[in-house]
């Protein structure tokens, strides 16, 4: 099966060159603004409807830019929010921001995340269901650079992280609630 997008391996068949003058050379069209996209994994999307429906799969990881050589654009949880609800209508609202909030905690071992219950730390996405989108998808389709190097999704009023406002229309309020969690099976440092 063929991925959505055109690899450079098939353009630079198509020119008769080596792959990589075909990839020197389509940075070179656009001045060195094009963005090329390197799928990991995961790009049949029937695919990975069926491992997202499997009984023990949790929808959501980031290292969220971990590597200096790659975006890691953290944008799973919108795309599942935009593309698979949205757009696609496979889960529901409330099945998606379950599979992306209590399933998680509830497996790392967070009995205190994951539900909006007194008690609980009070970390909550404001988002808009019919304008959520991760930003990255919207760069690639222009070829321009990221802005400011950020994926932040599009359609997020707020963020809220230990009750306190942290984002609020992607711009940071100074606040700073947040601290790092450990689960319990994590090795002591």
């Amino acid at each position: 099966m063929a991925g959505p997008h055109r690899t450079v391996a098939e353009i630079a068949r198509e020119c008769s060159v080596d792959p990589a003058e075909a990839m020197i050379d389509l940075a070179l069209e656009t001045d060195f603004e094009r963005f090329f996209v390197h799928p990991v994994a995961n790009e049949m999307q029937d695919d990975v409807l069926e491992m997202m429906r499997h009984p023990r799969a949790v929808v959501t990881f980031s290292d969220s830019g971990a590597h200096v050589s790659q975006i890691i654009d953290s944008s799973l949880q919108p795309h599942l929010l935009s593309h698979w609800v949205r757009q696609r209508q496979v889960f529901s609202l409330e099945h998606a921001v379950h599979m992306l909030t209590l399933v998680p905690a509830t497996l790392w071992g967070f009995a205190d995340r994951g539900l909006v219950r007194e008690g609980f730390a009070a970390d909550l996405v404001v988002f808009d269901p019919e304008t959520i989108l991760p930003r990255c998808l919207r760069s690639l389709t222009t070829s321009r650079p990221v802005p400011g190097g950020s994926c932040s999704a599009r359609g997020i009023a707020a963020t809220v992280v230990n009750g306190e406002v942290l984002l609020r229309d992607g711009k940071h309020t100074g606040a700073l609630p947040g601290r790092l969690l450990r689960g319990p099976l994590a090795r002591p440092r």
